[in-house]
């Protein structure tokens, strides 16, 4: 299960806010898992990658409450939601271009992450955090991450996103630490 943090409508598209799910949209396109459907608060898309069956999620319940999303996996028997989830979101503490997977941890602040937490009872479960960088001093946060990236920036993290693809697959095949020990940077 891999899950891409981000808002609903075509005014957020842009937004550094929404780059968990450009890479979801990446990854559906480039293992062929087809469009989109609603299912619940969230679009899915399913299918084969290899040995597994992935299902890609976006939440369509804005970042806040994000963990609606993810939250029928904590009584799902055949999920390890330690093993077998992928969150990913952007990270205003990194720099862009910057990339860090870990296996589980804080929120740091970020709402959407608050919001998977609560709905599952756990921090366990692997994090992958985009950076967008930080604001300038003299722009909120929230505003921050609503806005849409310069040019620049936001060509850096689409030139991001074929390595971001491998690894999620490596994730998957491999595990959370082979992952991090090859593209965290």
């Amino acid at each position: 299960m891999i899950c891409g943090l981000g808002n609903p409508g075509p005014a957020y598209d842009t937004t550094r806010h929404n780059v968990g799910w450009w890479l979801v949209d990446r990854l559906s396109g480039d293992w062929g898992l087809g469009p989109f459907h609603q299912s619940g608060p969230a679009l899915a898309a399913f299918g084969r990658v290899g040995d597994h069956e992935v299902l890609l999620l976006k939440p369509v319940t804005y970042m806040n409450r994000s963990g609606a999303a993810v939250a029928p996996a904590r009584t799902d028997p055949d999920v390890d939601i330690s093993r077998d989830l992928l969150v990913v979101v952007d990270d205003a503490a990194l720099d862009v271009g910057r990339v860090r997977l870990r296996p589980s941890g804080s929120d740091g602040g970020h709402n959407g992450l608050r919001s998977v937490e609560a709905a599952l009872g756990t921090r366990n479960y692997a994090r992958l955090r985009i950076g967008v960088g930080a604001p300038p001093e003299d722009v909120e946060l929230s505003d921050w991450v609503l806005s849409p990236f310069d040019a620049d920036d936001e060509a850096a993290v689409l030139d991001l996103m074929p390595e971001l693809v491998d690894a999620v697959r490596t994730w998957m095949e491999d595990g959370v630490e082979a992952a991090m020990s090859r593209y965290n940077r």
